[in-house]
């Protein structure tokens, strides 16, 4: 049952990844005011509406709490990968506090954001409680994750090891270059198609974009970060909502081949 207040079940949040966000729209919640609120937990979560005004005015320390391959190929842009507490299996995977500490200088009452893979993923949970344990006095979660941030139109970032991956083992994903005719034919990523981010209503009918599948990976690359963000950005404005973008070009990608 869809609710109307800023709180969704696990339920409620798989079914607004899927055909019910009319629904919520209908009922009167904001979505993207909405958190997970699940009872008992060591640390209070923030709404999508908050984390994108943590991220543009840089209030908290944005930390992913996933492991560095995940991170690598697709993080929300401003977010810092911490790496895995020793001795811990992969089913209980949790980022090391103690190089939290380094990041943060052991300031214990840094402003401090976490996120992982979505509602049902406990990796956030767990560095929360850990930091908590530590000392750490203002630690939060956005527990919705990178599946809801996707969903409401959040582009993600991807780094050169996740190009790699991404290259290696997805042969479905399609790599766009919003570079100028020019740049683009003086040289590109193998394989990447030209798609600059006013000719996206285009490609629609011209059979660049996968309208048949709008699941696709899609990697965003351009000039420079503004012009690679800007396409994914205009590409998430069109359904299609697993789009990442390279902040480098060209030097950065000589490396991946």
């Amino acid at each position: 049952m869809l609710v109307r207040t800023a709180r969704l079940s696990g339920l409620a949040v798989g079914i607004l990844l899927g055909s019910a966000v009319a629904g919520f729209a209908q009922s009167g919640t904001d979505i993207v005011k909405a958190i997970l609120a699940e009872p008992n937990q060591a640390s209070p979560e923030i709404s999508t509406e908050e984390m994108r005004k943590i991220l543009a005015d840089g209030s908290s320390i944005v930390l992913d709490a996933r492991p560095h391959l995940e991170y690598a190929i697709s993080h929300i842009p401003g977010a810092v990968n911490v790496t895995a507490k020793p001795g811990v299996p992969v089913s209980s995977y949790v980022s090391d506090v103690a190089e939290v500490g380094r990041i943060l200088g052991n300031k214990r009452d840094a402003a401090i954001v976490l996120y992982c893979a979505g509602p049902f993923c406990g990796k956030s949970k767990r560095l929360a409680e850990e930091l908590i344990a530590a000392g750490y006095t203002n630690v939060r979660r956005y527990q919705l994750g990178i599946p809801v941030w996707r969903a409401l139109g959040g582009v993600t970032q991807i780094e050169p090891d996740g190009i790699r991956y991404v290259l290696e083992r997805d042969q479905t994903a399609v790599f766009f270059d919003a570079r100028s005719a020019e740049e683009f034919q003086a040289g590109t990523l193998e394989g990447a198609r030209h798609l600059p981010k006013e000719h996206v209503g285009k490609a629609k009918d011209d059979g660049r974009l996968p309208m048949e599948d709008h699941n696709t990976r899609i990697i965003a690359l351009g000039k420079d970060p503004d012009q690679a963000r800007a396409l994914a950005e205009q590409l998430g404005k069109n359904a299609f909502h697993n789009v990442s973008f390279f902040a480098g070009w060209p030097a950065d990608l000589k490396a991946v081949r």
